[in-house]
């Protein structure tokens, strides 16, 4: 279903290229359940987003800088705009990143929080593990700016 005054005629060649990157980046690789081909993920966080354009193309993109040997270099050579590569590179953690400064670093950028909030929620419709359901719950509340919830 497509959100109202959508058409895939609107939507611009750059998000058939991110969609096209993320297929070829992500061949091969699948879910944690060993079956899944990946790329259904992206393609989850991307019907969460659908009808922005930018969204839709960092969706595609959001977990290839960190599971995939792209760089932020090769997605520009690609032609992925730049305002799309910055918040990519936004929601790539880095090795032994603290979780909290990389929320709050998500946080502060809107397009990155958009689509973080949509990955989580694909992630929680996932099967998730109890770990992950407190884990995408508390980011959620700090990409959402709310107060903690007192244990």
């Amino acid at each position: 279903m497509s959100s109202p005054g959508f058409s895939p005629d609107s939507v611009p060649a750059w998000v058939g290229l991110a969609a096209q990157t993320a297929a070829e980046a992500h061949a091969g690789q699948f879910r944690r359940d060993g079956v899944t081909p990946y790329l259904k993920h992206p393609e989850a966080v991307v019907a969460r987003v659908r009808g922005d354009a930018s969204a839709e193309a960092v969706a595609w993109l959001h977990d290839v800088l960190e599971d995939t040997p792209l760089t932020v270099e090769d997605l520009l050579r690609r032609g992925i705009p730049d305002e799309v590569v910055r918040a990519v590179s936004l929601l790539t953690k880095g090795e032994g990143s603290d979780y909290r400064a990389y929320l709050a670093r998500v946080r502060d950028h809107p397009l990155a929080r958009k689509v973080k909030i949509a990955d989580m929620l694909a992630n929680l419709s996932d099967h998730p593990t109890d770990r992950q359901i407190v884990k995408y719950a508390q980011g959620l509340l700090v990409l959402m700016n709310a107060p903690a919830l007192s244990p």
